[in-house]
């Protein structure tokens, strides 16, 4: 048996490719939807893709199994969780597909998966338990378990409610997780235990920056799992100090439901010239995403654009501030723009128009083409505004930072919720607008600006504050 761990280190996902040698066959669990990365991983090994599956309806990336379905390809999702919590694109289908029920079985050459209905997380998650009849075994070598067991952590019951609007889920929802941890404690403790996400993730709170444990070692250790000897307790504790989801998680647990709409492949988007760089100047009815650093955005960028510097937040920041169907250009180096794209379609931000690069804009500010900049004071300043009168503060941190400490008076939305709670935050003031470290304020002061609003940022640690 050969299993291939695939990270996409921006979601903080892991698909994998398990194959077995001997006929040449693989499966792909968990696949996102830019899915030739996964034929050249197989290739790489000598294995044909027959089939893939999803542990449950993604929330956090379009599932890449629809795009395998459309290729031929036999795909496996879960049939439990009740019938509002099916594939619908699949039913009465041409897709040749089989909707799974807690322990249907199905093989992929030599290697036997077993669906264990693992509830929690979703009412429909499915984990699948590994067989390697090849090598003789019949109790499985790993299990994997999506978005139910991490690496010191448990899939939050809560974003159902939190992320995608189903009120009233959280408490059930949590009761479920806690009868799937009573299942898991079943396994032998050598099982391999091989999770959907790693650190980085809003499926969890405290999620290991490690690629994969044992069952034995997450009884032990597991922080969520070890609070699972009572009810009531894991409870309080699992519904706890979960962070804020994106504000792309209700989509993309919409469309993975009814369907995500079919690539086929990564497109190709084209460089773009001073003639569209100038009309992108001020339009909000399209969105320039700024990926420079946030020192040369605050010195000059373009007017309405939006800061999405290249680092681990680029996703986020996309998939909170820019509404569905937007028309999107990017201000990029020349060798992260692939790499963009794939990150955009894998949120369901479609509509990708070109882009430009830093030495474009450079030649377009050279001509005088027209350009703003944002204020940055420091926590002093803030107080001492504060203090005067006259000013919003803003403060985009998460609620459990929040809750710990927080300037008085401040207004609180964390910047993933923004774009929804924009109503909220008055535009009579010039807001003033800090985080924890400088960085998530920079982004939100950026969206607010793009909104109207007069947004200064507060580019500074809010240890630096004092009253």
């Amino acid at each position: 048996m050969l299993v291939r761990q695939s990270f996409d280190p921006a979601l903080a996902q892991y698909a994998y490719l398990i194959g077995c040698p001997r006929s040449g066959e693989a499966i792909i669990m968990d696949p996102e939807r830019d899915i030739d990365r996964y034929y050249a991983l197989a290739a790489k090994h000598k294995l044909r893709i027959v089939a893939a599956a999803d542990t449950h309806i993604h929330a956090d990336y379009l599932s890449g199994l629809r795009e395998f379905a459309e290729r031929g390809v036999r795909v496996y999702a879960s049939d439990e969780g009740g019938a509002e919590w099916r594939y619908q694109w699949l039913l009465d289908s041409s897709y040749e597909y089989r909707l799974l029920k807690h322990d249907d079985r199905f093989q992929v050459g030599n290697i036997e998966f077993v669906a264990v209905h693992t509830p929690g997380h979703t009412p429909e998650h499915l984990s699948y338990e590994v067989i390697d009849h090849g090598s003789g075994a019949t109790d499985p070598i790993g299990i994997v378990t999506g978005d139910f067991v991490f690496v010191g952590d448990l899939g939050r019951p809560d974003l159902l409610e939190e992320a995608a609007g189903v009120s009233g889920t959280m408490i059930p929802s949590a009761q479920q997780l806690y009868q799937s941890v009573k299942r898991f404690r079943s396994l032998p403790e050598y099982t391999q235990v091989w999770p959907a996400h790693g650190a980085g993730s809003a499926c969890g709170k405290a999620l290991g920056d490690v690629p994969s444990s044992t069952v034995g070692y997450e009884l032990r250790f597991n922080p969520a799992i070890r609070a699972a000897s009572d009810e009531t307790a894991f409870i309080d504790y699992i519904l706890s100090g979960q962070p804020e989801p994106p504000l792309y998680f209700a989509r993309m647990k919409r469309d993975n439901k009814v369907g995500p709409k079919v690539i086929g492949a990564v497109p190709s988007i084209p460089h773009l010239g001073q003639k569209e760089l100038r009309a992108r100047a001020g339009d909000r009815t399209a969105v320039v995403l700024d990926t420079r650093s946030r020192a040369e955005f605050l010195t000059a960028h373009l007017p309405a654009s939006l800061l999405a510097d290249w680092s681990y937040q680029f996703v986020n920041i996309a998939g909170s501030y820019v509404e569905e169907g937007t028309a999107i250009y990017l201000l990029i180096n020349d060798r992260h723009v692939e790499e963009a794209v794939r990150l955009l379609l894998r949120i369901g931000l479609d509509d990708i128009r070109g882009y430009f690069t830093p030495a474009d804009f450079a030649e377009y500010t050279a001509q005088g083409g027209a350009v703003t900049s944002m204020d940055a004071i420091s926590m002093a300043e803030m107080e001492q505004r504060r203090t005067d009168g006259g000013v919003r503060i803003l403060d985009v941190r998460g609620k459990a930072d929040f809750d710990t400490a927080h300037v008085p008076g401040a207004q609180h939305i964390p910047h993933t919720r923004l774009l929804p709670r924009l109503k909220e935050l008055a535009n009579d003031q010039p807001v003033l607008v800090h985080c924890a470290s400088g960085t998530r304020s920079a982004h939100a002061a950026a969206f607010l600006a793009r909104r109207g609003y007069h947004a200064v940022t507060v580019a500074d640690a809010f240890t630096n504050w004092h009253p």
